[in-house]
């Protein structure tokens, strides 16, 4: 099973939209066809956006259903320590700890929304969607 590290792009669109590719990653994920792996820094990062109720005003779920959602992606991730601080300088400094989990957890993706991370990094749209087909 491929090994990826979930952005938290992703998983906002996945939780705000009725599909689309993020949605279509969370639900692999969740089906155990991705290993999405998970550290301190990413779950901080999950934990203060799913707070931010005037973010998710026009989501298609309910709080209910976003924290059960959140709860069983958290069941499907494989807890990674980073034990070394390996600054890959991005142009988002806030975006490194991606990095530094994917190299810990030798991931063989990031999947983010973003496009321009790294010189060959495409958005989930164009990326992910051929692998989800069939």
């Amino acid at each position: 099973m491929p090994v990826i590290v979930l952005d938290s792009d992703v998983l906002v669109a996945a939780l705000l939209r009725g599909g689309g590719s993020a949605r279509a990653v969370l639900r692999a994920c969740l089906r155990g066809l991705y290993q999405p792996v998970l550290g301190p820094a990413l779950l901080a990062e999950y934990e203060a956006l799913l707070g931010r109720d005037a973010l998710f005003a026009r989501s298609v779920l309910s709080p209910k259903e976003r924290d059960d959602l959140f709860d069983g992606l958290l069941h499907r991730c494989r807890w990674t320590e980073v034990y070394y601080a390996w600054r890959p300088n991005l142009p988002d400094e806030a975006d490194n700890h991606l990095i530094e989990l994917g190299v810990a957890a030798q991931a063989g993706a990031i999947v983010t929304r973003l496009t321009g991370v790294t010189p060959d990094a495409k958005a989930v749209d164009s990326a992910v969607d051929a692998s989800l087909k069939g």
